[in-house]
């Protein structure tokens, strides 16, 4: 299925602290984030033309492949003694410095329980990305919209956990599914009744007909590459540069590389994402730029017959969101098959999100396989894999063997099934669609009224506000983006009763069923807020930092 030729619109009006980071990740106090002329570019929105019948839709650190450091603040200039120092406006660091200050303030009950954990948690927290400058958050619960730390503090949730709260909070429908499930068992290791529903709604939606299940973007992802290599009986796979798809080896492999590690932008290296992952391993993995036909041409041909197939984010989401220009994923799949190799797409973050049917309904391109997770479970940890006939034929006849113990399981099938059926339907769609725009809107309105050099990006349920006026297309362009205003924008937003990763250009926001108009009009408030101060600073975007 070729690409469907997706619109955008443009306008004029938008961690924790490392030793060392990299030079695009300085805090730059005397740099800018007005745009020239006082005018900032606000770049768009695909929007696929059949949306009105199917539904509007690391650690911080410096080792290889960790999340963008949040810059630590360089010390203030030291006065000499019988001067005095002129007035000056706040510069960034001040901004964060104060902003910072504001969090831990509101927060020491999260405080302390950072400081309990740390003597029975490795780092303090359940999981590396939980850590964040200035300090992790502890939460208590969630309903609808809103989420509730530990002090009592109430938040709008635009968080969504990464990607995985599309149902909001304690979504009636998910809550009763579970509930009659847990009162019947969630564990047999056997099929059960709801998986063949589940399958035939994953099916009507990404057009794919065969599928398995698995219990994490990560095992899917595994599988995937385990199934091309497989079906191809070839052993090297392609991968995107600055693309996360989970923490197994064989694409642990340039997910955040440092600039020295990165080579040549014509021909990426194969760093390793973390310790622990051998070269042998890393060497079976070739790295390519998005958006880059050219270089996928030139990998296949000078690896004849070697490459089991490719995988990717059809829309990039690593890295703020950066969309795939026309004809890419379309081109992808003909240049793979040509040389007899494979197409994946990880929807593990725009399954759902993305549209009622992910990228593949935005875009109109189907892959061989693809790799779902996150938001399909309502909340419960699900994940599945889909392919072609011909593809899924390896793992019928055993070709390929793809297990789990709890693979489809009864808790997650029952789940799944409310999420796909109740939950994700036309109408909410309409309902998140009118929610996007109303926060574009908003988040541009104050962009443009002061002239920041920033642009919003969205799709679905998913947007990010990139502070720079040049389009990003690949990762590199976004690696170069000063992530210091990114990290004063989440803490203007936390500060003000909205929750966003905590990851500042990396992540997106996620609107979930359950917002409201309300909750959008928090947001943009803080928007304007943050807009205001930065541009009362006189601070103007040096995306280079």
């Amino acid at each position: 299925m070729a690409d469907k030729k997706a619109s955008s619109s443009e306008s004029s009006p938008h961690k924790q602290p490392a030793a060392n980071h990299s030079a695009a990740n300085h805090a730059a106090s005397s740099s800018s984030l007005t745009a020239p002329g006082g005018k900032a570019t606000v770049a768009g929105q695909l929007t696929p033309a059949h949306l009105s019948a199917g539904g509007h839709p690391q650690v911080a650190g410096t080792g290889p492949g960790r999340r963008p450091a949040t810059p630590t603040s360089p010390g203030r200039p030291v006065t000499p003694r019988g001067t005095s120092r002129p007035m000056a406006r706040p510069s960034l660091d001040d901004i964060i410095s104060e902003q910072e200050r504001i969090f831990i303030k509101r927060q020491p009950e999260s405080g302390r329980l950072a400081g309990q954990a740390k003597e029975v948690l490795a780092g303090g927290v359940t999981s590396s990305w939980q850590i964040s400058r200035p300090q992790p958050v502890w939460l208590s619960h969630g309903h609808g919209s809103k989420l509730y730390d530990v002090d009592g503090n109430e938040y709008v949730d635009l968080h969504g956990g990464y990607g995985v709260s599309l149902a909001g909070h304690a979504h009636p429908a998910i809550v009763a599914a579970a509930a009659h499930q847990v009162a019947r068992g969630t564990h047999f290791a056997q099929p059960t009744p709801d998986a063949i529903a589940v399958a035939t709604e994953l099916s009507r939606r990404f057009c794919l007909p065969q599928w398995r299940f698995a219990n994490s973007g990560t095992e899917a992802t595994m599988d995937a590459v385990h199934l091309m290599r497989a079906a191809t009986e070839r052993d090297l796979i392609i991968k995107v540069e600055g693309c996360y798809h989970g923490h197994h080896d064989s694409v642990q492999v340039s997910v955040y590389p440092e600039p020295e590690e990165m080579g040549a932008a014509d021909r990426p290296a194969s760093a390793p994402a973390s310790t622990g992952i051998p070269k042998v391993l890393t060497d079976l993995t070739i790295i390519v730029g998005f958006n880059d036909l050219a270089i996928v041409d030139r990998v296949l041909r000078e690896y004849p017959g070697q490459i089991a197939g490719m995988i990717l984010e059809p829309i990039m989401m690593n890295a703020g969101i950066i969309l795939p220009e026309p004809g890419y994923l379309a081109g992808l799949k003909e240049l793979l098959h040509s040389h007899g190799a494979l197409l994946t797409f990880d929807e593990v973050k725009t399954g759902l999100t993305a549209g009622p049917a992910g990228a593949v309904g935005v875009t109109g391109a189907t892959p061989d396989i693809i790799c779902l997770a996150k938001a399909i479970g309502g909340g419960v940890s699900v994940a599945a894999v889909g392919g072609t006939a011909e593809i899924m034929q390896f793992v019928a006849d055993g070709t390929y063997e793809m297990v789990g113990t709890f693979n489809g399981n009864p808790l997650a099938m029952a789940a799944a099934r409310a999420m796909l059926y109740e939950v994700a339907t036309p109408e909410a769609y309409q309902r998140i669609e009118r929610l996007r725009v109303q926060a574009v809107a908003g988040a541009e309105q104050a962009i443009a009224e002061h002239g920041l050099a920033a642009r919003v990006v969205s799709i679905g349920a998913k947007g990010c506000i990139v502070f720079t006026d040049e389009p990003v297309r690949d990762f590199r362009g976004f690696l170069a983006i000063n992530d210091s205003y990114s990290h004063a924008h989440w803490l203007f937003q936390h500060n003000g009763g909205v929750f966003l990763p905590p990851w500042g250009k990396a992540e997106q926001w996620l609107i979930s069923v359950q917002h409201d108009t309300g909750d959008i009009d928090r947001f943009n408030g803080n928007v304007a807020r943050f807009a205001a101060t930065i541009a009362s600073a006189g601070k103007v975007l040096d995306s280079a930092g």
